[in-house]
C-alpha cells in the first residue's frame, strides 16, 4: 500500500533526516545521470525530490504520483509539473520518456508486474530507468520511522530478476543511505562522511536503499522470417531483340 503524500512530504522536506536522505540518494543519481539536456524526465511514486537538478535543462519534467498516495504541487515556487495518476495507466504517450525514476512506487505497489509493464511502455528507444527500493539487508528497511520501512524490500538479485522478467536489461546497481536511520544529531552531522566512506565498501549490503539502472529491451517481432524465391523475368522478346 502506498504511503500518504503528506507523510512523504514531511519526511523529505521538513525533517533533518529526510533532507539528508534526499541529498544522499540524489547525489548517487547525479553520478549516474549528470544531465538530461533536451530530454523528457519522469518520476513515479514520490521521486520528485530527485528530479530538481533536471528542471533547468530537460525538455520536460513530470512527477507522476499514484492515486492511493495522493499528489502535491511541485516544485515549490515554480510552475507545477506533478500530476495524480492511475498506478498502471499514466498520461504519457508510448515511448516518450528518456529517463525514468521510480522511488516509493515499486515496493509499495499491489500490482508490481503491471507497474513495470507501464514503465516499459513509456520508455523510448535507448531510454533508461532507475529503480530505488529499500535494501532488505539494510537498516532502513527494519524501522517504520522512515518511508523505507514500508512495503516489500529487495535484494539486488531479486530486483534485477524481476526487471529481466519484464523486459528490462539491468545495466548497473549501487546503493545509498549508509547513514543510520537515526534522528540523533551526531549521525546527522556525520552523514556526508559516512556516505563517502560507504561508497568505497566493495559490497552493497550496508546501504539502506538499492538503486538499479536498467534499459528497455525491445523485443524482436515474433514468428519466423521467410524469404521469397527470386522470380526469373519473362524474356518474351529475346528472340526479336537478339536474333540468332
Amino acid at each position: 500500500m502506498h504511503l500518504d503524500v503528506q507523510d512523504l512530504r514531511n519526511f523529505y522536506y521538513r525533517s533533518t533526516l529526510g533532507r539528508a536522505a534526499q541529498a544522499a540518494i540524489r547525489g548517487r543519481l547525479i553520478e549516474l545521470w549528470p544531465e538530461a539536456k533536451g530530454q523528457t524526465v519522469a518520476g513515479f511514486g514520490f521521486a520528485v525530490p530527485l528530479l530538481r537538478p533536471y528542471l533547468a535543462d530537460a525538455r520536460r519534467v513530470v512527477g507522476l504520483m499514484p492515486g492511493p498516495q495522493g499528489v502535491m504541487p511541485w516544485p515549490a515556487g515554480m510552475q507545477n509539473v506533478s500530476v495524480l495518476t492511475e498506478e498502471t495507466r499514466w498520461p504519457i504517450e508510448t515511448g516518450h520518456v528518456d529517463k525514468l525514476v521510480v522511488m516509493h512506487g515499486l515496493e509499495t505497489s499491489e500490482r508490481p508486474s503491471q507497474l513495470l509493464e507501464e514503465c516499459w511502455r513509456v520508455l523510448g528507444p535507448g531510454g533508461r530507468a532507475v529503480f530505488v527500493v529499500p535494501n532488505r539487508a539494510g537498516l532502513w528497511s527494519r524501522t517504520d520511522r522512515t518511508p523505507f520501512g514500508y512495503g516489500h524490500p529487495y535484494s539486488a538479485t531479486q530486483l534485477e530478476n524481476q526487471l529481466r522478467t519484464h523486459h528490462f536489461v539491468p545495466e548497473m546497481h549501487c546503493s545509498a543511505l549508509y547513514l543510520p536511520p537515526s534522528f540523533r544529531r551526531f549521525w546527522l552531522r556525520s552523514g556526508g562522511l559516512i556516505e563517502k566512506t560507504g561508497q568505497r565498501i566493495p559490497t552493497i549490503m550496508a546501504g539502506g536503499v538499492l538503486m538499479v539502472e536498467a534499459s528497455k529491451l525491445v523485443r524482436p517481432p515474433s514468428g519466423s522470417v521467410t524469404k521469397d524465391a527470386e522470380k526469373r523475368p519473362i524474356k518474351a522478346l529475346d528472340g526479336l531483340l537478339k536474333p540468332a
